[in-house]
């Protein structure tokens, strides 16, 4: 029964809760839609935290939806050893970096004082909920190897089974523990999507790639002759 409310209902819920939420957001504050950058405050902890963290966390997502959209593809990639272990190396890098971002980006929320000030409780929670995934997947990728050969057999079909509406629950409760916690967290960061920063995601300025192009010319004074 836990794992049905868990594998079967929590995704539907989660998503739902999403949609709901960032209607709501966008028509009650559509300017709201940013990541309200602190920068202004601190600038040095920012870069080593949110460098990283972004650059490992895209790439690994990356991976993530490769593994869901091409299974039979990445399972062929593996099919060579030394593919697998650059892959699965690869992976593990990654972890590492997101975690050391995140380890930047929480001590810069707790030893600035001027950060706590305009730190909400919702950002503190966005932040415990990314570590405890970080150090899930990390976890995962360690203790239980070859993530990336098992997970198109796991994961990418139970994802396949949560979109056609019939969530194959089996998939997923019939793998160790840390991956469940894995999978669960993933699911209610989904549903706290849209009341964090996260929402930045979806303020990013395609436009800006077929706009016509603008000429900026700079003035300056001239000094004055005497």
């Amino acid at each position: 029964m836990i794992d049905l409310f868990l594998f079967g209902i929590l995704p539907y819920l989660t998503i739902a809760v999403a949609v709901t939420g960032l209607i709501w957001r966008y028509v009650t504050n559509q300017f709201s839609y940013s990541s309200v950058s602190s920068q202004f405050l601190e600038n040095r902890q920012l870069f080593w935290g949110s460098v990283p963290w972004h650059y490992g966390i895209i790439l690994i997502l990356l991976g993530h939806l490769l593994g869901v959209l091409f299974p039979g593809g990445i399972s062929a990639f593996n099919g060579v050893p030394v593919r697998l272990y650059i892959l699965e190396g690869t992976a593990l890098a990654l972890g590492l970096l997101v975690l050391v971002g995140l380890v930047f980006l929480l001590l810069r929320r707790g030893t600035s004082a001027r950060l706590r000030v305009v730190t909400t409780p919702m950002d503190v929670v966005l932040l415990v909920l990314l570590l405890i995934q970080v150090i899930a997947g990390i976890g995962i990728a360690v203790f239980y190897r070859w993530g990336s050969a098992w997970y198109v057999q796991t994961a990418a079909p139970y994802f396949w089974s949560v979109v056609t509406l019939s969530p194959k629950v089996t998939y997923i409760s019939s793998l160790p523990l840390l991956v469940q916690v894995h999978a669960v967290n993933a699911f209610v960061l989904v549903g706290l999507f849209p009341f964090t920063r996260l929402v930045h995601m979806l303020s990013i300025p395609f436009a800006y790639l077929w706009r016509p192009y603008q000429i900026v010319m700079w003035y300056r004074r001239q000094p004055r002759s005497f």
